[in-house]
């Protein structure tokens, strides 16, 4: 895409206006998992050490255009400045002439966070008045948050729009340079690896894959669908019946494109989801009807490894098992493992992301062998499905017009 990179512009001195997403999963103490904010930091502290004035702009849960105590991000503020190596300054605002002001007086090198975007009723209707309000909270609007861009709101779109001066962002030009090349110019053989729960969400994801990749390994409740649409008992286990007659025009999609649909062998089967419940291995037509498939077997775990060693580009999206619960982390462990080793060896180069993946990932220990695993969760599948993205359609536009 067209985008002016905020790398090739002088910020020495310059207030940036930074749209981040912060969007972390919060705890008792603090920060539960701050992947996202250490990210977006690393792409910030070169721009800092140029002299740059940092505004922040984030959201945090959804609290609905309510005030609520709970989702401020004054609480992301220690993990904020131990991620940058300096202080950051709180503003509990983000519109107005007080925090206007507030950035105005910001020295070279200086950070400020200010309030939850979406404390403002405005932020998800895409209001202008407010777009124009954050635009002038910089000299340059900057658009970091590649993980918002498939939402048109204020902070994403109309500010974007409004502003005199737009770029994108280092971690934003990271993830689309990511996602570019494993979809777009993927090096042969390529693997999509396609997990998660949800079938809706990767309709779409598979149909535009089919033409793109070599071969895709299914596993989690998009392998369910496909075994159900073929006729197999997978028992308890979670279905959506009424994409049977999709996932059928998936796989002749597939049959006409050349690229191989692979499903599980054998599954990891119990009655329960819980930790220490009796679970066993069975093959493919051997799940009985009160048990649930919680992940995928051995067999197939030995199978999805050794052909994931032939590839040289490798898409990851969705975890292939109940992850969140031990034993049956194991077949996303395991691949984790695989992928891991070949993207350090610089056998292959690897691309994971979309709902639960960073997260699964993250627990198998191996997320940071990856080439790249992606910080977004909705617009890493929107993307992948090749939705228009309002977020990167209005950096375009002030890129052309610049």
């Amino acid at each position: 895409m067209a985008l002016t990179p905020l790398t090739s512009l002088d910020v020495a001195g310059k207030r940036l206006a930074v749209r981040a997403d912060l969007n972390v999963p919060l705890t008792r103490d603090g920060v539960g998992d701050a992947t996202r904010i250490a990210r977006f930091a690393r792409g910030m502290k070169p721009l800092l050490d140029q002299g740059a004035r940092i505004v922040v702009l984030s959201h945090l849960g959804r609290p609905n255009g309510e005030l609520t105590p709970a989702l401020t991000t004054e609480r992301l503020v220690p993990a904020l400045a131990e991620a940058l190596g300096r202080p950051v300054m709180f503003n509990d605002t983000c519109v107005g002439p007080i925090v206007e002001r507030a950035s105005e007086r910001l020295e070279p090198g200086q950070v400020m966070l200010c309030e939850n975007l979406r404390f403002e009723r405005g932020e998800e209707l895409n209001d202008p008045r407010l777009g124009a309000q954050l635009a002038r909270l910089g000299d340059i609007y900057v658009n970091d948050a590649f993980s918002c861009c498939h939402r048109a709101h204020a902070s994403t779109t109309a500010a974007v729009l409004t502003a005199d001066r737009v770029a994108a962002g280092p971690l934003l030009l990271e993830e689309l340079a990511a996602l570019e090349g494993a979809l777009d110019e993927p090096q042969y053989p390529s693997v999509a690896l396609i997990g998660g729960g949800s079938v809706a969400p990767r309709l779409n994801v598979l149909k535009r894959l089919v033409p793109r990749i070599n071969t895709i390994l299914l596993g989690g409740g998009i392998a369910n669908a496909f075994l159900f649409a073929r006729g197999y008992s997978i028992g308890r286990s979670f279905i959506e019946p009424e994409y049977a007659e999709d996932i059928l025009e998936i796989a002749a999609l597939a049959e006409v494109a050349g690229c191989r649909i692979v499903t599980p062998e054998d599954f990891i089967v119990a009655g329960f989801q819980r930790a220490g419940i009796n679970s066993y291995p069975v093959p493919l037509g051997g799940v009985r009807a009160n048990r649930r498939i919680l992940d995928i077997g051995p067999n197939t775990i030995a199978r999805y490894q050794e052909i994931l060693r032939d590839a040289r580009t490798i898409l990851w999206n969705g975890p292939v098992g109940t992850y969140e619960t031990r034993p049956f982390d194991a077949g996303t462990r395991a691949l984790a493992q695989t992928v891991a080793e070949l993207t350090r060896s610089g056998l292959a180069v690897s691309v994971a992301g979309g709902g639960d993946t960073l997260v699964a990932l993250n627990r198998t220990g191996f997320a940071h062998d990856f080439t790249h695993v992606s910080t977004a969760g909705g617009a890493f599948l929107e993307w992948l499905e090749g939705r228009r993205m309002p977020g990167l359609d209005a950096l375009e536009r002030k890129a052309h017009a610049a």
